[in-house]
């Protein structure tokens, strides 16, 4: 089997990236992965100590094929870093497992991603990979160790060349789209957040390389890959992250914990109804708005203790 590169970003949080390495570390194929860092640089001098402890840091790890390591000089932000790393690694390889900072992933991940980039290299439908799941309840007599949802996920994820050189990261057709009730309600069918995510990049009040590839993958009616069994924790969501902030109830899974590695795929491409009905729910109004006053709770009680 060919090994897919490990592309990882980080910022500031050496704590959160040590416990990344060590957990991708545990898979057998770590030995045969080469691994891209990029290190974004500063946003002030009250983040400069932190970012070059991450940079140290880095610098001293080992046990990966190889490691390749870009510091910023300058703060890119994280969907400019995104854009520019995975392209840049997307000139010498034509596939990529993409991770942040903040993540735990299982001892199979690895086998996991490796296993589903070869299987749908050619199945152009396929967009990408995600590691991470929800805990949907587990379809009775589905066989499967994975099911596809006809949304992307940004938290760790893969994909190939061929997919990600076809993004329009300037929307041009965005005028379009947005007036266009017909294809609005389409996206909306991805989650009730979407259309005001994408609104909102368009209208430069957020920077999101994210909703960009989901509108990319919508567009071409593409289709994701999920694990039943998450192969990622998340744990970004304390008081120090940079992105996610708030409450993570809606998102805690069960990080599997076997050390199985040989996976049975779907042959079907198609969205799993079962579980899309229930990715749906978690990604509805009424369930976004609990989470915001969950989050709120969260952020009050982070004020005063």
């Amino acid at each position: 089997m060919e090994y897919a590169p490990i592309v990882i970003f980080t910022y500031r949080r050496k704590d959160a990236l040590k416990v990344l390495v060590e957990s991708l570390l545990r898979n057998p194929e770590a030995k045969f992965s080469h691994v891209y860092f990029f290190c974004d640089g500063a946003k002030g001098e009250q983040d400069a100590p932190d970012v070059e402890a991450v940079q140290r840091f880095v610098q001293s790890i080992s046990g990966f094929a190889s490691i390749e390591i870009s510091i910023s000089e300058k703060n890119r932000g994280l969907a400019n870093s995104v854009i520019h790393g995975v392209s840049s690694v997307f000139e010498k390889n034509i596939s990529a497992i993409v991770l942040e900072d903040d993540l735990e992933v299982s001892q199979n991940f690895l086998a996991f991603m490796n296993g589903a980039l070869t299987r749908y290299e050619n199945e152009k439908e396929v967009y990408s990979i995600s590691g991470y799941s929800f805990n949907l309840k587990k379809q009775q007599q589905y066989a499967d160790d994975a099911y596809f949802l006809n949304r992307a996920w940004s938290w760790t994820w893969a994909t190939w060349k061929d997919r990600w050189a076809k993004v329009d990261w300037k929307v041009s057709d965005y005028l379009d789209f947005a007036n266009d009730r017909d294809q609005r309600a389409a996206f909306s069918k991805l989650g009730s957040d979407v259309n005001a995510m994408l609104d909102k990049q368009m209208l430069g009040k957020i920077d999101s390389w994210a909703i960009r590839w989901v509108f990319q993958q919508f567009k071409v009616q593409g289709l994701t890959l999920y694990p039943v069994i998450s192969k990622v924790y998340n744990h970004g969501f304390d008081e120090v992250a940079t992105h996610n902030v708030g409450s993570n109830r809606r998102y805690i899974t069960q990080l599997d914990s076997s050390a199985h590695s040989n996976f049975s795929l779907p042959h079907t491409i198609a969205v799993n109804r079962n579980y899309q009905d229930q990715f749906n729910k978690l990604m509805s109004i009424p369930r976004r708005i609990l989470s915001r006053i969950e989050s709120l709770f969260v952020q009050l009680k982070r004020k005063w203790l």
